[in-house]
């Protein structure tokens, strides 16, 4: 009888098929896009048709391998004894593995000495930051796809330092990197050699990793630069430590790199009586899929709205009108006053009119580059008037954001503003009687508290990138969505998970045990968009009495134009306040470029006027 080795990890499912001489007949890779029964389904119902067969026996590891299991009458294996398994079954010289997932990393080490041979085994817990899921989403912060960067060699004379114990701190530097103008392949090689170092000095718990190394899983197989910086690495390691390897090919990627977990599973059947583990009906995932609707309502929470009503008239109200663009004529000579904010995932351009009208916009996601973004933006905005027949006399420039000195410094101008300026600046032109501006962007929320126009109070989120922008937008790529389709997803869940609020850490997990539970990917893009007003208010503010900061409430910010945030917000805010005014910036993902040009506007004109600014 055929039997089927199952790994449903927190990304992709696996399945490898061994016939009874161990001979691997079928086997699969694909993403699940958090769908693991369905996916498994698909897997199963085709090895069924493919190979012909009604029944097989069934062995499943990974994050989802125990429910399908259970389902079943399957039998549940721990991935670490899969790997283990497979590895001292298939290559008996092997000395230690690494095998990195979507979220989960493991170190195997089998120690042989003259007390004959011993192992260590250990996984990553709650924390991410050393495996796929980062990766993933750097490179959808890069704007690169897995293919573009398969033929990147690691350099370690490129090496930056990127902080590799938490996906949010790498994210951060990379940020920082990025803006500085480090080229694409170096900060891809900067975050593998992060990933490995992560990975030498934590997950191996003071071990030292044995020769043979073997590199196993996704990202191992599929990076040329990772599995160099793997080698580089574990050499220098070893040579500090004083072990003597001098056997060529010390550091090994198998063939099938990604099928460990489930070969293994499927080998250890092995140890099993033959009529054990047998399946030959699918009928009980079929009815899980349809029950577990009814344990939705019961264990979540209403989505993004009660009824149809409420939520068109939420859309009515809240959804941005098209900027119209004051009259531009032919042969006018424009004065105006250039605003550029280099943010953390975008770059955003205004170009002001001389009474600090805004004329035309521009806003463009990172490319790695902070100044050939800029240059783009400033392209586009100067073709939106010559296309008019006009002409543009510059008056003054002001930058802001992260990359603000270094734009300065390139293209010259005259201010560079902090950004908490500049957003009370772009936030208090169009509301005049604003008190507490929320402002939310790729990588950072800032909470101004005003007071009669003044800055009174403000805070920052520091190293944590919860729940803001960046995190939704590498959600929604990672479930084959837009980040411009967030809203209209979201919105579509009648029901959605209840998350932790805080650290990316704990979504991640959440995310990992609500797709077990079957949550779909619209109803968890729901839930994230309902825990962001928690991340901003309780663990960013850390102020749970909303009306101690205020009653006019301004959101603002790239992340504040899905309305699925935009609802979110509303919906708490009025819950703590009810008689709160809630304006959203109708420029929002620009106010801090429109805050730049204002104050380089303030600044010339005091010139100008003769007083020293």
């Amino acid at each position: 009888m055929l039997t089927v080795g199952l790994d449903v990890g927190s990304t992709t499912v696996k399945a490898v098929v061994i016939d009874e001489n161990k001979n691997v007949v079928w086997k699969d890779y694909q993403r699940h896009k958090t769908k693991q029964i369905e996916k498994t389904l698909e897997f199963l119902e085709r090895i069924r048709k493919e190979l012909g067969i009604k029944r097989f026996r069934l062995f499943a590891a990974g994050s989802g391998g125990r429910k399908v299991a259970q389902l079943l009458g399957g039998k549940f294996i721990q991935e670490v004894n899969a790997v283990s398994f497979a590895v001292e079954h298939i290559h008996k010289d092997v000395g230690s593995v690494f095998e990195l997932g979507g979220q989960d990393a493991k170190f195997i080490v089998w120690i042989r000495d003259k007390k004959g041979i011993r192992k260590f085994a250990t996984m990553n817990d709650k924390c991410a930051g050393g495996t796929g899921a980062t990766i993933d989403r750097i490179l959808t912060k890069l704007n690169l796809r897995p293919e573009d960067i398969k033929n990147i060699r690691y350099n370690p004379e490129k090496v930056h330092p990127v902080a590799g114990k938490c996906g949010v701190f790498a994210e951060t530097d990379i940020n920082s990197l990025q803006k500085n103008g480090v080229p694409r392949d170096e900060l891809i090689i900067s975050l593998f050699d992060a990933i490995v170092l992560q990975n030498l000095t934590v997950l191996t718990r003071g071990y030292t990793p044995r020769a043979k190394v073997m590199l196993l899983g996704g990202p191992n197989a599929y990076f040329p630069a990772l599995r160099e910086a793997w080698e580089y690495q574990i050499k220098k390691l070893w040579e500090e430590r004083g072990f003597n390897v001098k056997e060529e090919n010390s550091i090994i990627v198998p063939r099938d790199a990604l099928y460990y977990v489930a070969l293994g599973s499927a080998l250890l059947s092995y140890f099993e009586r033959e009529d054990k583990f047998i399946v030959e009906d699918l009928s009980p995932l079929y009815r899980f899929l349809e029950e577990r609707e009814k344990l939705k309502a019961q264990s979540g929470q209403v989505g993004l709205w009660k009824s149809k009503g409420e939520l068109q008239e939420f859309l009515k109200k809240y959804k941005p009108k098209p900027f119209i663009p004051p009259a531009i004529y032919s042969g006018e000579k424009i004065g105006v006053y250039i605003g550029i904010d280099g943010g953390s995932t975008s770059t955003k351009g205004v170009l002001l009119g001389e009474k600090g009208e805004v004329i035309t916009t521009a806003y463009k996601l990172s490319e790695g580059n902070p100044i050939e973004d800029t240059k783009k933006i400033l392209k586009k905005m100067k073709s939106d008037i010559e296309q008019k027949g006009a002409e543009i006399e510059v008056l003054g420039v002001g930058f802001t954001g992260y990359a603000k000195d270094l734009l300065k410094t390139a293209f010259g101008g005259d201010v560079a503003i902090v950004e908490t300026v500049a957003h009370t600046l772009g936030a208090l032109k169009f509301f005049p009687d604003a008190e507490v501006i929320c402002d939310v962007g790729g990588q950072d929320i800032k909470v101004i508290i005003l007071r009669d126009g003044k800055i009174k109070d403000f805070r920052l989120n520091t190293q944590c990138s919860a729940g803001n922008g960046y995190y939704l937008q590498s959600t929604a790529n990672r479930f084959g969505y837009r980040v411009e389709e967030y809203a209209e997803v979201a919105f579509r869940a009648k029901y959605c998970p209840s998350f932790n609020f805080g650290c990316a850490v704990f979504l991640e997990a959440d995310i990992v045990n609500f797709q077990q539970l079957g949550w779909t990917a619209e109803e968890i893009m729901a839930g994230l968009a309902k825990v962001l007003p928690l991340n901003v208010w309780l663990y960013v503010m850390q102020e749970p009495n909303l009306r101690r900061l205020g009653k006019v409430f301004v959101l603002q910010g790239g992340t504040h134009k899905n309305l699925a945030v935009v609802k979110a917000q509303i919906d708490y805010i009025k819950s703590k306040v009810p008689e709160a005014k809630v304006y959203v910036h109708p420029m929002g993902s620009v106010a801090g470029a429109i805050g730049a040009a204002l104050e380089a506007k303030r600044v010339m004109d005091r010139k100008r006027e003769g007083v020293l600014v």
